[in-house]
């Protein structure tokens, strides 16, 4: 650990190849990679740089050819997948660029979905959800349905639904590619400020330079390697 911040992932000699038309692709070749708590770091890299299948291998959604993960110190490389599907829910929090609410539930049956698959209270769930609702500026939309929101109030209550259960790690899939350029910056700033106050660590795969500006860390993929590591708080 480096000043009392713990690893929340850690990645050894990671690999994942793809048969495509016959041929190998190497789509993530042989990367070590460490990320503590409280990041906010960018993973970025031109499109086929291996960007989102090293998010997809990080998060188990995916499994590698060759190498292991831990996750909090888990290693996520030998669990079954009931025990990866258990490990997500309480652990990881997702964002991607498509929001992903599901249109018949509420905005607040939307943010409550994971906790109520964690078995949380209902007074908790309640609770939880109104005040995540405060914090992301959507008081009073808690009966709306998302087809009634804009695409930055859907990607709001995606962030909600994200945090509302307080996971080690946020990953977040291009998390401003449907939005405006005002829409995704304000969305940017709100997670920054979300970070900072619960101290909750932010992995971002993506190739918006407002991202990039605002992270700690830039780390850019090529051809599915590391060709580059920006620590900016250490520089």
């Amino acid at each position: 650990m480096e000043n009392g911040r713990k690893n929340i992932i850690v990645t050894e000699k990671l690999k994942k190849d793809f048969k495509a038309d016959g041929n190998i692709v190497h789509a993530v070749r042989n990367i070590d990679f460490t990320v503590k708590s409280g990041e906010f770091t960018a993973i970025v890299g031109p499109s086929g740089s291996g960007k989102t299948t090293f998010l997809n291998l990080i998060s188990g959604l995916d499994t590698p050819t060759e190498g292991k993960i831990w996750l909090n110190d888990k290693r996520i490389t030998e669990m079954n997948e009931k025990e990866l599907s258990d490990f997500r829910r309480d652990h990881i929090g997702f964002i991607f660029q498509a929001y992903n609410l599901i249109p018949v539930l509420t905005v607040k049956e939307n943010i409550e979905y994971i906790m109520l698959l964690q078995g949380i209270t209902k007074e908790d769930r309640y609770n939880n959800v109104m005040n995540i609702l405060k914090e992301i500026g959507m008081e009073g939309f808690e009966k709306r349905f998302p087809p009634k929101l804009s695409g930055g109030q859907q990607q709001r209550v995606a962030i909600a639904r994200a945090m509302v259960s307080k996971p080690e790690l946020i990953l977040a899939d291009e998390p401003t590619a449907n939005l405006d350029q005002k829409t995704g910056a304000e969305l940017l700033d709100m997670m920054r400020e979300l970070n900072k106050k619960t101290g909750m660590t932010f992995l971002f795969s993506t190739h918006d330079p407002m991202v990039m500006e605002r992270a700690d860390r830039v780390v850019t993929l090529v051809d599915g390697q590391i060709a580059k590591d920006e620590d900016k708080i250490r520089e």
